[in-house]
Parts: C-alpha cells; sequence; structure tokens
C-alpha cells in the first residue's frame, strides 16, 4: 500500500507515474484478509485524506484511549489524549484496497504480475528488468517492496536487520465485555499481548511469542486458543471466542542503510521496516510518501539528487528516534530476568504518577 499511496502522490504533483506490481490485478482489488489491524496517527489521516483514500476504508474503528501493564504491575498505564482520539485502527487488507481503488480513479499505470531482476543506472536516467523480458526507463526509480527488498539488494544498499526471535500471532476475536475502545498492551513473562479494538465487541489479538511456542498455539483448535488468550488478557474483556483466521508473521526489524542513491529512492518498509509495538509502521512509510513527493517538481528532473537528499534527511530525522526507541523498548519490556521484570513493574508504577511524561508520550502516539 505504501507504493500505491506513493504513485497516487506523485500523480496528485503532475509527475508521471508507472507501477511495476509483481500481484495480479483480482489480488490487488480484492485482497484477502491478513490479519493485520494498522493503527493510523492523526497525521496519517490528513494524508490519507488529501489522498482521497480515507473514506475508501470502509469500516475504522477509534482509539480513544491506551493501557500498559507489566507481569506483576498494580494497575495498568493509561494513556489519552484530551478531547480526542489517539487514533484509528483499520484492516491492512482496506488499506491496500483503498490504494488501489486510489489508483485505478487517477487512471495511474500498474503493470501486474512483474518481478524486477536487473537494475541499470545512468547519469540522466535508470532502467530496471523483469523477468518477462521488458526493460522500463525513468529519471526516477522508487522501491516500496517490502523490508526484504530485492530492488535495494540490486542497488547495492545494505539495511541492518533485528530478528527479534518471535513471531506476532495475529487472531480476531469477538468478546462478551464492550472494549471501549481500548487499547491494551500486556508485556508478560515470555509474551506480549496487545487488544486492538474493532467495531462493536470485538478486537484483534497480537500474540508475540517465543519462534519456538508458534507451532503449540497454532496447533491449538479455536477454543483451546480462545482460552489461552483469554488467561493471558486475565478475562478483562470477558469469555472470548475466535472471530476468523489466524495469522502469523517473524518479527524482524529492518534499518536501510541508506535511504536514496543515483536515481532510486527508498519508500515504506524497503526504508524502514518497524517492530509493531509502536504501532508506527505504515504511519512512516505515510510520512516518507510525504515528504518525497512534496521535493520532487514536475517542472524539475525528479531524479535531481539534491532533492532526493532532502528527503533522506527528513525520513531519516522522523524514522530514526522511533526505531531505535522501539527497539530499545522491545529489549527492555521482553527480558524476563528478575530483576528487569521488577524494573519493569516500577517503571510502569512510576509513570501513572508523572502525567507530563504520559503526555509527552501521548503526543508522540497521535503525531496530531
Amino acid at each position: 500500500p505504501a507504493g500505491l499511496a506513493l504513485a497516487c502522490a506523485l500523480h496528485d504533483r503532475g509527475l508521471a507515474v508507472r507501477v511495476l506490481e509483481q500481484s495480479d490485478a483480482a489480488t490487488l482489488a480484492n485482497p484477502a484478509d491478513d490479519g493485520r489491524e494498522i493503527a493510523l496517527t492523526h497525521r496519517s489521516r490528513r494524508v490519507l485524506e488529501r489522498l482521497g483514500l480515507w473514506d475508501r476504508l470502509g469500516e475504522v474503528a477509534p482509539l480513544r484511549r491506551a493501557s500498559v501493564r507489566s507481569s506483576g504491575s498494580r494497575t495498568p498505564l493509561p494513556f489519552e489524549a484530551d478531547g480526542q482520539d489517539l487514533g484509528w485502527l483499520a484492516a491492512n487488507h482496506r488499506i491496500r484496497a483503498a490504494a488501489w481503488a486510489g489508483a485505478q480513479q487517477r487512471g495511474i499505470e500498474v503493470l501486474c504480475g512483474r518481478t524486477v531482476t536487473g537494475l541499470q543506472r545512468e547519469a540522466r536516467a535508470a532502467a530496471v528488468d523483469t523477468r518477462c523480458g521488458e526493460r522500463h526507463e525513468a529519471p526516477l526509480v522508487v522501491a516500496a517492496d517490502s523490508r526484504f527488498s530485492p530492488l535495494r539488494r540490486l542497488a547495492g544498499i545494505g539495511a541492518r536487520h533485528q530478528d527479534f526471535g518471535r513471531s506476532a500471532l495475529l487472531v480476531p476475536l469477538a468478546h462478551e465485555r464492550d472494549h471501549e475502545g481500548v487499547a491494551q498492551e500486556c508485556f508478560l513473562e515470555g509474551h506480549t499481548l496487545a487488544l486492538l479494538p474493532k467495531a462493536g465487541r470485538r478486537c484483534s489479538a497480537v500474540w508475540t511469542v517465543a519462534n519456538a511456542e508458534l507451532p503449540r498455539l497454532m496447533a491449538l483448535d479455536d477454543a483451546g486458543l480462545a482460552a489461552a488468550i483469554t488467561s493471558a488478557a486475565e478475562g478483562r474483556l470477558g469469555a472470548m471466542r475466535v472471530d476468523g483466521a489466524r495469522h502469523a508473521y517473524p518479527l524482524v526489524a529492518v534499518w536501510a542503510q541508506r535511504f536514496v542513491a543515483p536515481r532510486l529512492a527508498l519508500i515504506g518498509d524497503a526504508a524502514v521496516g518497524m517492530h509493531p509495538v509502536t504501532a508506527h509502521g505504515y504511519n512512516l512509510g505515510l510520512y516518507g510518501i510525504e515528504a518525497l513527493s512534496r521535493r520532487l517538481d514536475p517542472a524539475r528532473d525528479p531524479g535531481e539528487m539534491g532533492a532526493l537528499l532532502a528527503y533522506e534527511a527528513e525520513h531519516r530525522r522522523a524514522a530514526g528516534p522511533l526505531y531505535a526507541g522501539t527497539n530499545a523498548l522491545v529489549r527492555f519490556f521482553t527480558d524476563d530476568r528478575t530483576p528487569v521484570l521488577a524494573l519493569r513493574r516500577a517503571v510502569i508504577d512510576l509513570a501513572r504518577h508523572l502525567p507530563p511524561l504520559r503526555a509527552a508520550i501521548t503526543r508522540r502516539l497521535v503525531d496530531a
């Protein structure tokens, strides 16, 4: 969805855009539900509204408050924004479908079933070769092809990968009690559980577990899995039942060593792939789209290095602290040594009595 959203933004800037896409058109128009719920900030909503994509999302659940707890902490740590929602939760497949519809409405050329196999860059243009024997030339090539970006590799740009040794098990649930629009983040011994509110008495459980534990949980039937999540959630939403297909994803964070090179830019997860705990992955992608499209002028060479370097500087400033902070947070809250567990509880209990700290964190979460 980052690539298609960027195509919409560049088209609106007056640039000619061609998208090379591996999937087929039917998959892009009606993507399968992949279980992922994306938390969107106020700034991301404004970007999507400007692109005409927000109203295409359909069901969007308001995120009114959030609470964080650790094993043994006395009371959850609350986060709320005075007079406004923290953000909104939208299904990833709906975001993908909205981006496709936006590209189609604009008449953007999308060539499906294309796999890029080669990249050449010259002084005034770049070219990509595809497996089906085509060559496509343009003044600028943008890689929006995942955190394991083949195009990034073809360009010789390295990336730091942090494999957390854990996977996220995503389970849609229906439950007995009203979630009241509250997202719960529970840092427990050996695992982490997030409950993300959806419309009605439904939520998405994001259960982060050790890779060695994942096969056992995937093998549980729906009743057993719902009971296990209900227990991990300490029954805070009452009895639960599985309300759809479960999905699992390995957790690997990625930071590209460079976001640009001559005639090339990286966007979305190809530039920064985030751990989902702070829910900024797609938001950062949208911020990068905003930063890049703002600097590309149809009256000038879109591959001009000065504009690309300005985009890189802005996006690294925005993404760097979030990337480093998120990884540090994950290390701290998944360290189950006894002294660290005690410190985790103390940090949460102390933060409850520091409203300015909570307000600062909330402003970062809201990104209004």
